[in-house]
């Protein structure tokens, strides 16, 4: 229902199991996939984890009733894009939605907070993390620390001059040179890197 009140959202398939969520998205080619987590016959999480693996441009944000920092990090390492508690106001979940398109992961600093405790566990080494960023270049370096306050693309792109379309490139290679999946993990290691006081 919250989604039929929005245009620019088209349903085009429901699933009624993780098995059947792998099927429908391999068939449709859907840009957005809402999953629950808790699913008959495969789990959320794996049906994930499966779709960004054979489908990695698709779009998964995790549907859960839990704000436990533990499932949204396993919610992350699976691939998804973004988490969305379910008693969250309707009203929230739109914007939300059009962020994860646009690429911008909108995550608060409170759940930033509490998903680099369970991040800062699982993890890369401090040592080798530090390593990882010291190999960015200076505009890489500039753009992960305006990620690590929560600018999105277009904030950064007017605050370097530069287009989003560069931004999302430069984006591309820091993650890949950091090896990160996405950009609540990102988010998460620039807070840690630049936010170091966000670990206590």
């Amino acid at each position: 229902m919250i989604l039929e009140s929005e245009p620019q959202f088209h349903i085009i398939a429901e699933a009624k199991s993780g098995i059947e969520a792998i099927q429908l998205a391999t068939e449709l080619m859907p840009d957005l996939i809402l999953m629950d987590i808790t699913m008959p016959e495969l789990d959320g999480l794996q049906a994930t984890w499966r779709i960004k693996h054979d489908l990695p441009y698709i779009h998964v944000v995790i549907l859960s009733v839990s704000d436990d920092p533990a499932d949204l990090f396993e919610a992350i390492r699976s691939g998804a894009q973004g988490y969305l508690v379910k008693r969250l106001d309707p009203k929230h979940w739109i914007s939300y939605l059009h962020g994860i398109l646009d690429d911008e992961t909108p995550i608060s600093r409170n759940m930033a907070e509490r998903l680099l405790a369970e991040f800062r566990g699982s993890t890369i080494e401090r040592s080798s993390e530090n390593k990882m960023i010291s190999s960015l270049t200076v505009r890489e370096g500039e753009i992960l620390r305006l990620v690590s306050i929560g600018s999105t693309n277009r904030e950064i792109a007017k605050k370097l001059f530069i287009s989003e379309n560069t931004v999302k490139n430069h984006l591309k290679n820091i993650m890949a040179k950091l090896h990160i999946k996405n950009r609540v993990q990102l988010a998460t290691l620039a807070a840690a890197q630049f936010n170091p006081s966000s670990q206590r």
